[in-house]
């Protein structure tokens, strides 16, 4: 992979391993069913004793449920007429390869920075999938430009109902650029649905989970891409009603292991401090 200029962003790569290492060591039947991501990433042989992977049993639960989380609602928001989905921050995410039953269906938009996109594109090229015409990349830089605007741009429809989600992107920004967000996402068609990943300040998580957390905002700050926006459930509540949603509930870890965790033989269980944002134009 060496012959590639473009990398792609190291979390898009450890929860895409997260996911696979999901499938492979944790009890049957997995949560979510992905290795395609670990295709592309090819990694060595140790993989599985990065750090990052043998000591990060709750985030790697927490990402799985997030990945089941929003499969499910994509799908079932498709059975229901919605025709457009858009993925911000999409990483490796390898829905439209996995699920062609149902991505077939949809108009996919993919937005995330342009090397992750890049390298993306050519590995799946590499590693012998076609690109879909149904699935769109739409490269953005945040920092300089609109992501609606390239959304726009891209071929989006603006009078469809449309499928938004957006996972591990709030905690880069402030609320005045959360907020932005929200109010351009809430003038989407009517019937829209959103699911955004919130985080909670760390006084919210349970005991064990304080100490990952210090270590990630450390290592954060020290790679330049510091954690800045935390917020509370009431929060999160508020700015989506004060944004224009019609609809707002969150969806918190508790909620996460009833749905996902229930009668497992593992003991798998998501880390606290993620909350998602299911709001409705």
């Amino acid at each position: 992979m060496e012959k590639n200029h473009t990398n792609p962003d190291s979390s898009a790569v450890r929860t895409a391993l997260w996911r696979a290492l999901h499938v492979q060591i944790d009890a049957k039947p997995p949560i979510l069913a992905d290795e395609i991501g670990l295709k592309l990433i090819d990694p060595t042989d140790e993989w599985q004793q990065r750090p990052d992977m043998k000591f990060t049993k709750r985030l790697r639960a927490s990402v799985v449920a997030r990945s089941r989380f929003i499969e499910d609602l994509i799908i079932e928001q498709s059975t229901e007429g919605t025709s457009q989905y858009v993925i911000l921050g999409a990483g490796l995410d390898t829905f439209a390869f996995r699920r062609p039953d149902i991505a077939s269906k949809l108009q996919i938009y993919e937005i995330d920075q342009p090397d992750t996109l890049t390298w993306k594109q050519q590995r799946l090229i590499e590693i012998g999938f076609e690109i879909p015409q149904y699935l769109h990349f739409v490269p953005v830089n945040f920092e300089v430009s609109s992501w609606w605007k390239q959304l726009l741009k891209a071929g989006f429809d603006t009078s469809k109902p449309t499928v938004i989600v957006s996972t591990g992107v709030t905690l880069y920004l402030t609320k005045e650029a959360i907020i932005a967000s929200l109010k351009e996402m809430a003038g989407l068609a009517s019937g829209s649905k959103l699911a955004m990943a919130f985080y909670l300040p760390i006084e919210l998580l349970d005991e064990e989970d304080k100490s990952m957390q210090e270590i990630a905002e450390k290592g954060a700050r020290a790679s330049g891409t510091p954690f800045v926006s935390f917020f509370g459930q009431d929060d999160i509540i508020t700015m989506s009603k004060n944004a224009g949603f019609k609809h707002s509930r969150t969806i918190s870890t508790k909620d996460m292991e009833q749905l996902y965790f229930s009668g497992r033989t593992d003991n798998l269980a998501p880390a606290s401090g993620e909350v998602f944002l299911l709001a409705t134009t």
